[in-house]
């Protein structure tokens, strides 16, 4: 007898939702499949990234088919499978239903999103601007995370998301602490890459923060800091970075 689909979900803790968010706050490109006029799913691959509280965000021409298709039918799915050596199978990877929303450019929200998206994916500046080419917010309905074989999760919008109130109060004062880190803690930036994330030596730099993690990248190489608490405002992220240097600096001697 077959088993019930309810059978094979599991439940949710602290480290499945780490897991979760991790995948989509890390994830530089994604899978989108919207309907076309036919009624068939249309896969495409489009470059990601995530606003401050963790919604995905894309940036489409109005002459691609899924951006039609988002005109005509804003719901649509998102696959991110980032995968590794061996078996794809075997590797997390998170399907996300969304709802897609154009961004006003001319709005607050609007230059965040272009800011965080291009600090993500620094070649689109070269068309970013372009007057076909526009920002959408795809927000979260509902996710299915496979985590590998045997581990298959339903986690919430709410799973996924950064604390609201929290990423309120850093998103004034992210663009600011970024540049700040880059300019004068560009040692600690290195340590956090190379003795907290066991990378090579390079010039890291920080391009992004939220209350969950700090985004590093170097090249077209990403790196993601994860913060041990959620991060409340600009007091306890100057405390929590403070305090992952010196235990990166720890971790050196």
């Amino acid at each position: 007898m077959a088993r019930d689909v309810k059978d094979v979900i599991q439940p949710m803790d602290e480290a499945v939702r780490q897991e979760a968010r991790g995948l989509l706050r890390e994830a530089r490109s994604a899978a989108l499949a919207t309907l076309g006029p036919d009624g068939h799913p249309s896969a495409s691959l489009v470059g990601l990234a995530t606003d401050i509280q963790g919604t995905p965000i894309i940036l489409i021409s109005g002459l691609a088919a899924h951006t039609s298709n988002l005109a005509n039918d804003p719901r649509a799915s998102l696959l991110i499978s980032p995968g590794g050596k061996g078996d794809p199978l075997a590797h997390a990877r998170i399907t996300l239903k969304v709802r897609a929303r154009k961004i006003d450019r001319e709005s607050e929200e609007g230059a965040r999103i272009r800011r965080r998206y291009l600090a993500r994916q620094p070649k689109s500046a070269l068309y970013a601007d372009f007057p076909d080419f526009s920002f959408f917010a795809l927000e979260i309905e509902g996710a299915s995370l496979n985590g590998g074989f045997a581990r298959a999760f339903a986690p919430s919008p709410a799973d996924l998301m950064s604390d609201p109130i929290h990423a309120a109060a850093l998103a004034e004062v992210e663009a600011g602490a970024v540049a700040h880190m880059n300019e004068d803690h560009a040692e600690a930036i290195g340590l956090y890459a190379t003795r907290l994330l066991g990378v090579k030596a390079g010039d890291w730099r920080a391009i992004g923060l939220d209350p969950d993690g700090l985004d590093m990248a170097l090249g077209s190489a990403a790196l993601r800091l994860p913060f041990p608490t959620s991060v409340d405002g600009p007091g306890s992220l100057r405390r929590i970075l403070a305090e992952l240097a010196g235990k990166a600096r720890s971790q050196a001697t």
